[in-house]
């Protein structure tokens, strides 16, 4: 193989800043610190808007108005009544995964008609349907696993944090619970997403789409990192000098959870919100995570300076779980529930562009004899 060729591009380890297709669902402004959802703040969606209507926004391009509303309720409640549903729910359990392989086997094992046909052959309309249906199907899930009702009865935030803790929520808790899920549904070409929109554009299943999505997102570098920063928080609330402690973490090379961002080269807008939500409920925990991170922005810019790492979505995100009593266990499964929907909007638009995503590699193994 001839290692000069000239038909090839050669672009930064991880596609760093490399623009591999066009989106009008979300758009990232890591130097601004800010990004929207079809041009609307995410921000101000988080603060405002309910989960339903930025779902909306997300997979039909616009918020909703009072009657849309109802039939998109309506079309959710419908996927979480399904006796199909429970049915394959109870099997799952049975050999009792965790949360987010509860998710992945249900979709598996759901026999929906469009959910699992080849998006190849749906017209548009019943893609719509089963991108609505198979994201519908991550609070069901959650809630079967946490062996309670799913029944859609006052939203899906309500719904969710009754699951999973078996309690009424308050107030606060709902709202910060809805404005960590809308800022959640979407952020980019993140690998989840990416990954989402590989296996779309080879004209495979919603199912096959969301379920290598949710295959990325587990990753301790994804999504896996919510309940990471926790442990993080314990281990800072046990050390003797805080400051020593994130010194020792980095220079063993670990990273530090619940800091630095691959896009954002200010403060994550995310974190901001979240933390404003998480100092407004206030309580031990969240003084100790205000200190870890005014700790930690003095370390990082010693060691590292001129680098932009601040605290990241993540940090936040898992104090005001922990806050709505969400376990840890079940955090990366809440944030799928979030994610599911921004995976789906854009399995949406993938599978409109006819084009299969397939890049060139590099090779680098010995030559052929």
């Amino acid at each position: 193989m001839d290692r000069n060729r000239t038909d090839t591009i050669s672009v930064p380890r991880g596609l760093a800043g490399v623009v591999v297709a066009d989106t009008s669902i979300s758009e990232v402004r890591g130097d601004a610190g800010t990004f929207h959802y079809r041009g609307t703040d995410a921000v101000a969606l988080a603060r405002s808007s309910s989960f339903e209507q930025v779902w909306q926004l997300l997979v039909d391009g616009r918020l909703p108005d009072v009657g849309d509303g109802e039939e998109f309720a309506q079309q959710i409640a419908g996927v979480r009544a399904s006796a199909r549903l429970r049915t394959v729910a109870d099997a799952v359990r049975a050999v009792s995964p965790g949360a987010l392989a509860a998710v992945a086997a249900t979709w598996s094992l759901l026999s929906d008609g469009a959910q699992d046909a080849a998006l190849y052959d749906l017209a548009p309309q019943r893609r719509r349907d089963a991108a609505i249906a198979a994201a519908a199907v991550v609070p069901a899930a959650i809630a079967l696993h946490c062996r309670r009702n799913p029944a859609y009865r006052r939203g899906v935030v309500a719904d969710h944090l009754q699951a999973v803790t078996g309690r009424e929520p308050d107030e606060w808790q709902q709202r910060a619970l809805t404005a960590y899920l809308v800022l959640a549904m979407d952020h980019g070409f993140n690998a989840s997403t990416f990954t989402a929109r590989v296996i779309a554009s080879t004209g495979a299943s919603m199912t096959a789409c969301l379920t290598g999505a949710l295959g990325a997102l587990a990753g301790p570098r994804h999504g896996g990192a919510p309940s990471r920063s926790l442990d993080a928080l314990d281990s800072v609330d046990e050390a003797a000098d805080m400051e020593s402690w994130i010194h020792a973490e980095l220079a063993s090379g670990r990273r530090l959870m619940g800091f630095g961002h691959a896009v954002y080269r200010t403060r994550d807008p995310r974190a901001q919100l979240l933390k404003q939500l998480a100092c407004e409920r206030g309580g031990r925990r969240v003084d100790l995570a205000v200190a870890y991170e005014q700790a930690a922005d003095r370390v990082l810019g010693e060691v590292k300076p001129g680098r932009a790492l601040h605290a990241n979505v993540e940090l936040y995100a898992a104090v005001v779980m922990e806050l709505c009593g969400i376990p840890r266990e079940l955090m990366t499964a809440t944030f799928a529930m979030a994610r599911a929907v921004g995976w789906s909007a854009h399995v949406l638009e993938q599978a409109a562009d006819p084009k299969i995503i397939r890049p060139a590699s590099r090779y680098v193994g010995p030559e052929a004899a």
